[in-house]
């Protein structure tokens, strides 16, 4: 017994001193043990000591690398040398990450009580105001509510701060945040170090003159294929009228097999989201929803009820595509093709992390096969198929196909969406454009080539999910 723990206290000192060369403190690398964080990953090893010199940073890497400790772990150090509020802000692109990122940073905090608050819409604008005088160490937020907060001239200021971190910065950057952007930058610190981190590398990202001061450190993981290898996937070839059967046949018989796996299903739309959840749950399959049009409460109490295992498949758009760590995910099922590769990248992400394994199928018809070969093209691989018993799925056709009629009349009665449209028609009355025709503003942003001249200018659609 003595040898051996002397074994396992010789492997902790080394798993110590990996983190301890970053030039962490000793109570970081402790917290970080204490944590089950035991190895730095990759993304760590390169990013954490230029972050700690004071240099801008961009990090790529794979999904469930350990971006978050990435930017966290040189922050939590900063600030313990000169603790000051509001010290860094953390902004995300959807709610669900902005609690999760809040989590991550309060646990690797706790011995220097850190003071981290979470702004996002769907919560009410006093109380959050309260949080943010009170002079918080972080800010986790998303870019809309936050600047709705500084035009409203709520009492709190960004003038000190001291890092800007731009969580899952492609989909900032690239989509429908521009104005938002703009105020929080407008009221930021000069002097301020930002890090920009995500799990797909665009060109976007590398317009650093727009925000950043210093000519940033880069990191991309060197990986011929975008997803973990440890992730299985496949694609489901079927016609698309019967397309709910094949996902209700397949996700009954997995679930027969593993009884204990979590299971995500990935939609286009919130519309579709909630038709798909009254659905299931018409069918006798438990399931929860989360999307946008989702109060913010009933969001959260979703993902806890997924999480904790109480129910076992989760509806998502793709606000849940984003960095959502759910280790017992199994099983991703794309019910559509996404339009973007990189949005597959992303859903698919949700399992296989750590290390871990996982499957993801993807449900394909006639009209798919385009989209298919973009993604395969961007993840430098060939989907498998996964094979499914089609006169298994004739017997159920017809009760799915009733069932999802069904669906559509509840949807219809409850006017879903409806109060969605009416506040867009508003909005473009007050802003003196046509209530019928839908506005897209552009984002315009300047490249800086690998000669760092500037010039050109890039522009991004919002694609809506």
């Amino acid at each position: 017994m003595w040898f051996l723990s002397k074994i396992i206290n010789m492997c902790e000192e080394r798993l110590d001193d990996k983190f301890s060369g970053l030039g962490l403190n000793d109570w970081l690398v402790s917290q970080c043990r204490a944590v089950g964080m035991c190895k730095p990953t990759p993304i760590q090893i390169n990013c954490i000591p230029p972050i700690l010199k004071g240099q801008d940073c961009i990090g790529c890497a794979q999904t469930g690398s350990g971006k978050t400790a990435a930017f966290a772990l040189p922050i939590l150090q900063k600030l313990c040398e000169d603790p000051f509020g509001i010290f860094a802000l953390v902004l995300t692109p959807t709610r669900e990450l902005a609690f999760q990122i809040c989590e991550q940073f309060t646990v690797l905090g706790k011995p220097i009580n850190l003071q981290a608050v979470v702004i996002t819409g769907g919560r009410d604008m006093m109380a959050q105001g309260r949080d943010l005088s009170n002079h918080p160490h972080v800010v986790i937020s998303t870019p809309g509510r936050l600047a709705d907060h500084i035009d409203s001239g709520t009492e709190f200021s960004l003038r000190k701060l001291k890092f800007l971190v731009l969580d899952e910065a492609d989909r900032l950057l690239e989509d429908n945040f521009g104005e938002q952007l703009k105020t929080i930058f407008g009221v930021s610190s000069k002097k301020r170090q930002t890090l920009l981190f995500s799990a797909t590398m665009t060109d976007t990202l590398r317009d650093l003159d727009v925000i950043s001061v210093n000519k940033p450190f880069f990191f991309e993981e060197n990986s011929r294929i975008p997803t973990v290898e440890s992730l299985d996937q496949r694609y489901v070839l079927m016609p698309a009228d019967v397309k709910d059967a094949f996902m209700l046949h397949i996700i009954n018989k997995y679930q027969e097999d593993h009884d204990k796996s979590l299971i995500m299903i990935f939609t286009n739309t919130c519309k579709y989201c909630q038709l798909l959840t009254l659905m299931f749950r018409d069918l006798g399959f438990p399931c929860v929803a989360l999307h946008s049009l989702i109060p913010q409460r009933d969001r959260l109490g979703a993902l806890a009820k997924f999480k904790s295992h109480q129910v076992k498949v989760l509806i998502a758009t793709d606000v849940a595509s984003r960095g959502l760590d759910i280790p017992t995910v199994d099983l991703i099922i794309n019910h559509n093709v996404p339009t973007r590769p990189k949005d597959y990248i992303h859903r698919v992400g949700r399992t296989a992390r750590a290390g871990r394994g996982g499957m993801a199928l993807t449900m394909v018809t006639q009209f798919d096969i385009k989209l298919v070969h973009a993604i395969e093209n961007k993840i430098n691989m060939k989907l498998g198929e996964y094979k499914v018993d089609e006169l298994e799925v004739t017997k159920i056709a017809t009760e799915v196909a009733v069932a999802r009629r069904e669906a559509e009349i509840k949807l219809d009665e409850q006017d879903f969406g409806e109060a969605k449209e009416i506040n867009k028609r508003k909005k473009r009355i007050l802003a003196g454009e046509d209530p019928d025709t839908e506005s897209r503003p552009e984002i315009k942003l300047t490249r800086v080539n690998k000669g760092h001249k500037k010039g050109k200018t890039h522009k991004k659609e919002q694609e809506s999910s």
